[in-house]
């Protein structure tokens, strides 16, 4: 296999999506479609919905109508207004766990995956980090710095990091023996450039399509939180918070549960899709097929 087959720069990368996006692909365009919805709704949300924590006990447990699109709840607050804001919690929260443990996890498993010195050690606390259940980590720290959004981002971000490091290793491992990396090492290149010039670009693809499983895995986990009490602080309107005060009212108006769940299922289907479609686009086996 040639240096041009192994070695995938970063504009190879970016011009591969733009090329696969720009096929048609029908899935790719229902996913983005769905989070494009959410997106805007999270950015405009201001626009798009009154006050979701106005309180108008005369009008608890409408059913929708033109008024209240949604109905209301037990305390008369919007459904509408309130599922609109709850998608800039899940977005927060899955774009900050993704960038956070995508950036932690390719420095550590970059380190890990060339550096053999210190690969056994790096690993061993890695393989540490993975039996913390995320779940107990976050009321752990809910329990001792209060809920809050930084708390579940933290919680949700640890379990995740050591996977990324595995992935990037991985990669890692396979790239540090090629010809190209030894010419490198050759000619003098320092270590940092080596790594971002020649080993990093290789990680890309698959780090591209773990980062949206780590965001879709993020918004669910922090919807699970908020339904247990351990996620974001109760006033908060987020999914998981609006379903935990619904399922008490289920037999009389699931709509409560139901229409913030269904957009959180339907978001986490968008970004699944994308990462399933980009994993076939950007595997080269695939690509040779096609």
């Amino acid at each position: 296999m040639s240096k041009r087959d192994i070695h995938i720069s970063f504009v190879d990368v970016v011009a591969n999506i733009r090329r696969q996006i720009r096929l048609g692909d029908p899935l790719i365009a229902l996913g983005i479609a769905i989070l494009g919805i959410t997106c805007f709704a999270a950015l405009f949300a201001q626009l798009l919905a009154s006050d979701p924590l106005a309180l108008n006990p005369l009008e608890r447990l409408r059913p929708p109508d033109t008024t209240h699109w949604l109905g209301t709840d037990q305390f008369g607050r919007d459904l509408w207004s309130r599922t609109v804001y709850g998608a800039r919690v899940s977005l927060v929260v899955g774009l900050a766990v993704a960038t956070l443990a995508i950036a932690i996890g390719l420095l550590i498993g970059l380190v890990a995956g060339y550096v053999r010195a210190l690969d056994g050690l790096l690993m061993r606390i890695m393989d540490g980090l993975m039996a913390i259940p995320g779940i107990l980590l976050a009321i752990a720290l809910v329990s001792l710095s209060g809920a809050s959004q930084l708390t579940v981002v933290v919680a949700i971000m640890v379990p995740e990091i050591p996977r990324v490091v595995r992935l990037v290793r991985a990669m890692v491992l396979g790239v540090r023996e090629e010809p190209y990396i030894e010419a490198a090492i050759a000619v003098g290149t320092r270590l940092p450039w080596l790594l971002l010039r020649h080993v990093l670009p290789n990680c890309m693809p698959p780090l591209i399509v773990q980062a949206t499983y780590v965001c879709a895995s993020a918004m669910v986990t922090e919807a699970i939180l908020s339904f247990l009490g351990a996620g974001t602080p109760p006033e908060i309107p987020s999914w998981g918070n609006m379903m935990a005060e619904g399922r008490a009212l289920f037999p009389i108006a699931p709509r409560i549960v139901l229409f913030p769940g269904a957009a959180l299922a339907l978001t986490i289907l968008a970004i699944n899709i994308l990462g399933d479609r980009l994993r076939d686009r950007l595997d080269p086996k695939f690509a040779k097929r096609v």
